[in-house]
C-alpha cells in the first residue's frame, strides 16, 4: 500500500465507524452483542457531551494511480486519568483495520498516531486491553513496547448488575 492519511473522523463518517465497530465484533466472534446504532454514535461521539475520540486511516490497496483511496481502519479512543502521575492518560478502547489492509502498516499507524496525540496532550500512558486469545495482536503490540500487565484484572459491571448497583 502506497498512501496512508489519519485524520479525525467526524459526524458525517458515522456510517464508517459503526461498520468498522461491527467488523471488529465479527471477528472477536462478538457481532451479536453489538448494539451500537448510527444515532448513538453521532450523539456519543459527536454531540453535546463527547464521550470519546475516533481517527480513521484511509488508504489504497496498492499503488495503482487510479486505485481509490478508501477507510481503512478505525482507532476508539477517550481519556481516562492516573490518580498516582496527576495526568491524564489514553485509553485505546477499539482498533480496527480491515482484512484487506492488515499486515500493510495500517494499525500501527494508527497506534503511532495515538502516541503522539497522547504526547502532546501530555498524558503519563497509552494503553489497551487485548482478548487473550488474540495471540497475534498480542505479539504486535508487545513488538511496538506495549507491555501486558498480567497483574491486573478487568473488573465490569453491566445489565442488570448496574441498575441493582445503583439501586443501593
Amino acid at each position: 500500500m502506497g498512501f496512508v492519511e489519519i485524520r479525525p473522523a467526524t459526524s458525517e463518517d458515522v456510517p464508517i465507524i459503526l461498520d468498522f465497530i461491527k467488523g471488529l465484533a465479527e471477528y472477536e466472534k462478538m457481532l451479536h452483542e453489538v448494539v451500537a446504532t448510527e444515532d448513538v454514535l453521532r450523539e456519543t461521539l459527536f454531540g453535546e457531551h463527547r464521550y470519546a475520540e475516533v481517527i480513521i486511516a484511509y488508504g489504497k490497496r496498492d499503488d495503482e494511480k487510479d486505485t481509490p483511496i478508501e477507510p481503512a481502519g478505525m482507532a476508539l479512543f477517550f481519556h481516562n486519568f492516573s490518580t498516582f502521575m496527576g495526568r491524564p492518560g489514553l485509553y485505546l478502547e477499539d482498533l480496527f483495520v480491515k482484512s484487506e489492509f492488515r499486515g500493510m502498516g495500517v494499525g500501527k499507524r494508527l497506534l503511532t498516531q495515538l502516541a503522539v496525540i497522547a504526547k502532546e496532550r501530555k498524558c503519563a500512558r497509552y494503553e489497551w486491553v487485548c482478548l487473550d486469545w488474540n495471540k497475534p495482536s498480542r505479539e504486535f503490540y508487545e513488538a511496538l513496547g506495549a507491555k501486558p500487565l498480567s497483574e491486573w484484572i478487568i473488573h465490569r459491571v453491566d445489565g442488570q448488575s448496574l441498575d441493582d448497583l445503583a439501586a443501593m
